[in-house]
């Protein structure tokens, strides 16, 4: 029976561009679902942005854009790090989707129709000034426990404690530097708590779904206390407006918690996938041989393990089979800090002309089926990448792929004698290993497997010298022997690492002329078939460039202010400027023009003994009442345009930003006190 998965990685929150630890989970969950997809499974490997919460709100409002436009602004940055490193998804959607809206509605609903949604009135931190209530991370203050100033609402950076943000010395708001107000507000919470979901939780996580270490550790959840309970309280689902997220059913003004949709759009991504494919989600979720797979950050742990299946499983939906989790990814212990120059920028390393495959194959060897940290050392890198892909694996077939071409007609031979058969089986016995170590995320392992065969490959080559049978004449036939073996033997290793190096693979492919190459692919020979010209397929890391990688980032060059949001005009001389008349003028008379939204009718006295008519689109800054009177300046020698409502005979100054949605306002050029109509601008 065909494997059949749904498959997704944690979804990255919308405020920023991927950083390296995304790309280290996209390519482990990545070479997963390509080593699935070669042995035969069905695979749907789907993500999403998380587009809402007050950060994504708050950062909106601060670049002067809704909410979403800067997270389509954000989405729209993704494709370069995707594509550039080889990851495959077969969708990528968005929480703020109408798929996410509808099914977190339902879902809740769901819950609260099982009893397993409670109001309660609390109390919170309000931003008097921003007139909304304070996210944990808004709220600053002294540690309550050590006094430490400027600690974050949730927990103190220097002695550690945990605390809520009620308990803070002196609290100020991270968004105004007002004092907060304790305000009280209903809010909506999911009874985590209950038996029924104690329970099921209890048994959900202890079941094998889980890594060991991560199963120990959730289980400390469960201990109970000498009163009978357990750390598993009731979860707050709930935001007050402002909140940029999905407005809860029969609920005005509160919003879920981002935390609660944002899961929820793994299900409204497949949706999506599947309703463009003409598929039904319930009955593709219902099929009892479908594997429903998560991979994830130990840092998201609680989230995806407690409140995602409980959520699932109380709403009637199906619920994960497996969450993998996997550690950060280091450099020199530490977790990486662009801004310390320990950082990798995933589109640097593109841009510098490191190639993507690298990074995926030393990934790859460094990734076990823990929960473990991976180190990334700069040399170590370099000497995996220079030793093992192009010094062990590519040049078995660079050693051989030019005298079947030359010597050969790009033919390989049909027998490759006894000892050539013993190696390819050899390599091929390994199939079901190197499988397994895929399986159960082991890519390591199954990296030192196939580099191990490649040493062998690379012995029965210094053992036969081709280039010396190549000299020596009447030893065609072993000539061709080997050089086929060899060939025979870069296809099975490349099979191998295929899941890691698809881009290179599918170079492999087309040298060798033959098809996608799949797992089965191993246990048969290509026998007397014509291969392709052998072209270069990996070049060595040059130290240099992954030195560059980490270079601290250059201090930002302030751009040169563009006043008023646009630039100055192209230069002009003096005789120029002589030619434009700027005169005061008196507004003796103002009035809306019928037919118009923008412009009001003014008339003018500029000292001329007559009056002048101009038309002026102020209308949205100014009321006709109050400019009667004022005194302005008008450019008195425009010449007259005919309009639609009457002949404008010049035109009046006034100012406004280049950016009227970002920055509104007009105003109106006045002179100062004591001018009279008619005096020159000079």
């Amino acid at each position: 029976m065909t494997d059949k998965l749904f498959v997704t990685t944690a979804l990255p929150y919308a405020n920023g561009p991927f950083h390296i630890g995304h790309m280290m989970e996209y390519i482990q969950a990545d070479i997963w679902v390509r080593f699935q997809r070669m042995r035969g499974a069905q695979v749907d490997f789907v993500c999403a942005d998380d587009a809402h919460g007050a950060p994504i709100m708050i950062a909106a409002e601060k670049a002067g854009k809704t909410p979403q436009a800067f997270v389509a602004e954000i989405a729209a940055g993704r494709k370069p790090y995707l594509d550039g490193f080889h990851i495959a998804f077969d969708n990528w959607h968005s929480t703020d989707a109408p798929e996410n809206h509808q099914l977190a509605r339902d879902i809740y609903l769901a819950l609260r129709k099982n009893e397993l949604i409670d109001v309660r009135t609390i109390e919170q931190f309000f931003d008097p000034v921003k007139g909304m209530f304070l996210p944990d991370r808004y709220i600053k203050g002294e540690c309550p426990r050590c006094g430490t100033p400027d600690q974050y609402g949730d927990n103190c950076e220097n002695c550690g404690a945990v605390y809520q943000p009620t308990e803070l010395k002196n609290p100020k708001s991270v968004l105004s530097g007002a004092r907060p107000e304790l305000r009280s507000s209903e809010h909506y919470f999911f009874r985590l708590s209950d038996p029924r979901c104690v329970e099921y939780l209890k048994n959900w996580t202890q079941d094998g779904k889980l890594q060991s270490e991560v199963a120990n550790k959730v289980r400390e959840w469960f201990v109970e206390d000498a009163d009978g309970k357990t750390q598993l309280g009731d979860w707050d689902i709930s935001r007050d407006a402002p909140y940029f997220g999905i407005e809860i059913p029969d609920a005005p003004g509160k919003y879920f918690y981002v935390w609660l949709d944002a899961p929820v759009g793994y299900l409204a991504s497949l949706k999506n996938l599947l309703t463009r494919r003409g598929e039904n989600m319930e009955a593709y979720l219902a099929d009892p041989a479908r594997r429903q797979v998560h991979f994830i950050g130990k840092d998201i742990v609680t989230f995806h393990t407690l409140f995602w299946p409980a959520m699932l499983h109380f709403s009637g939906r199906k619920v994960p089979n497996n969450v993998y989790v996997h550690g950060f990814i280091t450099v020199g212990g530490d977790k990486m800090s662009k801004s310390r120059g320990t950082g990798i920028d995933p589109l640097r390393y593109l841009e510098i002309g490191l190639d993507a495959q690298w990074l995926r194959y030393y990934i790859a060897a460094k990734l076990n089926a823990r929960v473990e940290d991976i180190e990334f050392n700069p040399e170590d890198f370099v000497a995996r990448v220079n030793a093992d892909l192009v010094g062990k694996y590519v040049n078995i077939a660079s050693r051989a792929a030019g005298f079947i071409g030359k010597r050969f007609k790009g033919h390989l031979s049909g027998d490759v004698g006894v000892e050539g058969r013993a190696l390819l089986d050899t390599l091929r016995a390994h199939r079901a290993t190197v499988e397994e170590l895929y399986e159960t995320r082991d890519f390591g392992k199954a990296v030192r497997e196939t580099m191990l065969l490649a040493d062998r490959v690379n012995e029965y080559v210094d053992q036969h010298k081709p280039w010396e049978l190549a000299k020596q004449s009447g030893q065609d036939a072993a000539l061709h022997d080997v050089c086929t073996v060899c060939i025979e033997a870069f296809r099975v290793l490349t099979i191998y690492l295929k899941p890691i190096l698809p881009a290179l693979a599918a170079q492999v492919e087309a040298f060798l002329r033959v098809p996608a190459l799949d797992f089965v692919d191993t246990q048969r020979a290509l026998g007397a078939h014509q291969i392709g010209e052998f072209k270069h397929l990996m070049q060595r890391v040059d130290p240099a460039q992954v030195e560059a990688l980490f270079e601290p980032p250059a201090a930002a060059v302030p751009a040169t202010p563009l006043p008023g949001g646009e630039a100055i005009a192209a230069e002009i001389g003096i005789a120029d400027f002589a030619k434009v008349d700027l005169r005061i003028a008196r507004i003796v008379h103002a009035e809306a023009v019928p037919g118009s939204d923008k412009l009001l009718r003014l008339t003018l006295d500029v000292g001329e003994g007559s009056h002048r008519n101009v038309f002026s689109g102020i209308k949205s800054a100014f009321k006709p009442g109050d400019l009667v009177g004022r005194f302005t300046v008008m450019v008195a020698n425009l010449a007259p345009r005919k309009m639609k409502f009457g002949v404008s005979e010049g035109m009046v100054l006034a100012a406004s930003h280049a950016d009227d949605k970002a920055q509104p306002g007009l105003y109106l050029l006045e002179p100062g006190a004591g001018v009279v109509a008619g005096l020159r601008v000079r």
